[in-house]
């Protein structure tokens, strides 16, 4: 069963949590993350690029010129494709490139980024964040003093306005709640903060 040590927001080591194995602890499928990681990306595709085909660009309905006789290449329309402000052939169209996955793989995925996490030393518990008012400059100090500098994801068990928006203003750090808690954003970190509150629900959800 893994343990973390816990540290409060000054960086002061104030207890020990003990994590889930089945959580925590299992093997990383690297195949199941690539999935979780595929399906993530193709869903925030909008996919609503579009282009006209000559049947869609206005004019061109009279022929430029007679079939036979005049020297030139015979065309139909001034809107086809080989033509200034002619139609596009075989552009994109609206599409969607939303990917499913089942229940089971999703819970696999994040359990194996949750315990790459764990085996990496790149997760940090947090006893608890607070604010007492908007201020990013306490909020930096408190991501030196707990070693979470870089790329950071800090997770917290609730939503507290003052805390996210002061975390909002420091490049590379985003925070989420567990309810919100993706693959992509978890592997996508070199720090994931969480708070000793949100690990617990994580366990909840995920064991």
């Amino acid at each position: 069963m893994p343990s973390l040590k816990v540290v409060d927001m000054a960086g002061v080591e104030v207890g020990t949590i003990e994590l889930s194995e089945k959580v925590f602890g299992q093997e990383v499928n690297g195949a199941v993350l690539h999935s979780a990681v595929r399906a993530f990306l193709m869903n925030q595709r909008q996919g609503t690029q579009s282009t006209l085909t000559r049947t869609e660009v206005s004019g061109g309905g009279k022929k430029p010129w007679r079939q036979k006789g005049t020297g030139r290449a015979r065309q139909g329309s001034t809107r086809a494709p080989q033509w200034t402000h002619g139609g596009v052939a075989l552009g994109p169209k609206p599409r969607t490139y939303r990917v499913t996955l089942n229940k089971k793989v999703k819970k696999v995925a994040m359990r194996s980024a949750l315990s790459g996490k764990v085996a990496d030393g790149e997760m940090i518990v947090v006893n608890a964040i607070t604010a007492s008012e908007y201020k990013t400059k306490a909020m930096v100090e408190m991501l030196k003093k707990i070693g979470a500098e870089g790329k950071t994801l800090v997770v917290l068990d609730s939503v507290d306005e003052k805390v996210i928006k002061s975390l909002a203003n420091i490049p590379g750090t985003k925070t989420t709640q567990v309810n919100s808690l993706n693959v992509y954003d978890v592997l996508n970190c070199t720090k994931f903060v969480v708070v000793r509150a949100a690990a617990e629900k994580i366990e909840e959800v995920y064991a």
